[in-house]
């Protein structure tokens, strides 16, 4: 029998005790480190970075010449790094890249996104929501990031993901599926990791 659900769990107490917004602040360092995603003065988005635990992570790892953008339909608290850019953004709006280039007019070296829907708990509709949001952030990295530049993105497994991680496969030249240790038990979330964005994007 799986053990019961407890929202107070190991990694929530260690991202009280480190000072970090929340526990899936390790999901993205565990990634990350795993396929040596980020370096000083690299440029990051995070996609629906609220409430900004990852944006903590990325911006002790690209330094003060490096910078973070993090967008969400929230308002983001400030984050005690210099580096780090938020803004109020929705990615389904059709000015969203061009009030994303306000902030950041350059390309980016890495794209991340936790986005991920309000969850109904129906499997099937959660899944379709979660992959819609995959898609947004796909295109959205195929249009912003630098050539040879990463994706990495949480996914609900089932419904059309074999669809979606073909696509991310065209797109980059190496393509890994992964579910950090820090994922909690009876979540079915994994991350589609893309590396090297092919120069044709």
């Amino acid at each position: 029998m799986s053990k019961p659900y407890d929202p107070k769990d190991f990694y929530y107490r260690k991202a009280k005790k480190e000072g970090l917004r929340a526990r899936s602040a390790y999901k993205i360092e565990e990634i990350a480190e795993r396929f040596r995603l980020l370096k000083p003065g690299m440029a990051v988005l995070d996609l629906g970075a609220a409430p900004g635990g990852w944006l903590q992570v990325m911006a002790q790892q690209v330094g003060p010449g490096g910078v973070v953008v993090g967008v969400d339909l929230v308002p983001i608290a400030p984050v005690a790094h210099r580096q780090v850019r938020t803004a109020v953004l929705d990615i389904r709006a059709a000015d969203f890249e061009a009030r994303l280039a306000e902030v950041h007019a350059g390309k980016f070296d890495l794209v991340t996104s936790d986005m991920a829907p309000k969850t109904m708990g129906i499997k099937d509709v959660d899944e379709a929501r979660s992959l819609e949001l995959s898609a947004l952030a796909l295109r959205t990295a195929r249009r912003t990031l630098a050539p040879g530049g990463s994706f990495v993105c949480k996914v609900f497994m089932g419904g059309d993901f074999e669809a979606f991680l073909k696509q991310v496969k065209a797109s980059f030249a190496r393509t890994k599926v992964v579910r950090p240790e820090a994922t909690r038990e009876r979540s079915y979330e994994h991350y589609v990791v893309g590396l090297e964005l092919r120069r044709d994007e």
